[in-house]
């Protein structure tokens, strides 16, 4: 049976996600948990993270190990296009939306790597830093020392990659895999 941590500071979500969980995706032994102290007093190892977006950020040592393990809940419909990114699940889409992304994230495999053809270039790398650091694409440019089509080339195909269309979608990628640190995000 998979245990599943709910890190959630909003009680009702919490109780709302175990409910979910239970109700729909039996047999699955969730713990609710305001904060990441609980769950690490708690002790146990969890086959799977539900997080908010604001907790992830401001855990972020404390997730970045467990990245493999998370799910992301963020405000609004789902960032990306369906079976994408299984990490990142919009709860303001429809229920049947929003289970099928419980479901694939529950489904994958959180020992294996990502596919190497969504892998990101070094270059993609870097405009992607600069992309979630607030950067407009003409300073991408200049910095990078590219032309403007170049940046707007690379944004494109990190977009493809990815299956992520926001900026704040790409923000939560960028953190979960390391590629930035909360300190460099622009407020």
């Amino acid at each position: 049976m998979p245990r599943v941590a709910l890190i959630l500071p909003d009680l009702l979500q919490g109780a709302g996600m175990a409910a979910i969980l239970e109700r729909y995706f039996s047999p699955v032994e969730a713990e609710i948990f305001g904060a990441v102290e609980g769950a690490l007093c708690e002790g146990g190892h969890f086959d799977c993270y539900f997080t908010d977006s604001a907790t992830f950020a401001a855990n972020v040592d404390f997730f970045l190990p467990r990245r493999n393990q998370c799910v992301v809940l963020v405000p609004g419909g789902n960032p990306a296009a369906a079976g994408d990114t299984p990490r990142i699940i919009g709860t303001g889409d429809t229920l049947e939306n929003l289970l099928e992304g419980i479901g694939k994230a529950l489904e994958t495999d959180r020992s294996s790597e990502e596919a190497p053809s969504d892998e990101l270039s070094a270059r993609e790398e870097q405009v992607l830093q600069l992309v979630v650091s607030g950067a407009i694409n003409k300073e991408i440019a200049d910095r990078l020392n590219i032309s403007l089509n170049t940046v707007l080339t690379h944004r494109k195909n990190i977009t493809a990659k990815l299956g992520i269309k926001t900026i704040s979608g790409l923000t939560l990628y960028a953190l979960m895999h390391g590629y930035i640190s909360t300190e460099d995000i622009a407020l």
